[in-house]
């Protein structure tokens, strides 16, 4: 066998035989890890649905308060035909037009990437602004329930 020595002249380690995992040890490793995720995995991926879910919520929010807004200058909200759109350019209908009163001057999808709808005059308020969630049809559950305005 060989010997190896150190700088400072003794035999430190005697080399032949490698150490490490056995594949047992790997093995056993490797089910514990996915134990784990089978138990983990489930709770994250809830956890994210509820963050879109969150994010519908604070995103019609904002959308309500700055038809608010418009609201306020133009004495009106604006028609379904001119949309989301009129809080970051100004429809040829309105006279008074004070935007843009979105910070970002975009209207983002709602978080599944379908567009929020809009109605106004709506059926439940003077808006009706809501997504339909991540099926993108009336009603359902969890994250397939509707996410709307008026609630």
């Amino acid at each position: 066998m060989i010997e190896v020595f150190s700088k400072f002249g003794g035999a430190c380690q005697r080399r032949g035989r490698q150490s490490g995992f056995t594949l047992l040890e790997l093995l056993v490793v490797l089910v514990i890890l996915g134990f784990l995720a089978s138990l983990v995995g489930p709770q994250v991926l809830k956890q994210i649905g509820g963050s879109k879910t969150k994010a519908a919520i604070l995103q019609i929010e904002e959308f309500s308060t700055a038809l608010d807004l418009y609201h306020l200058d133009s004495g009106r909200y604006p028609g379904t035909s001119d949309g989301l759109k009129s809080l970051i350019e100004k429809p040829a209908s309105t006279r008074i037009w004070n935007g843009p009163y979105l910070k970002k001057k975009v209207i983002r999808d709602d978080p599944w990437g379908n567009p929020y709808l809009y109605a106004s005059p709506g059926e439940h308020s003077d808006f009706d602004l809501f997504s339909l969630g991540r099926d993108g049809q009336e009603g359902g559950e969890g994250e397939d329930a509707d996410v709307l305005s008026w609630q």
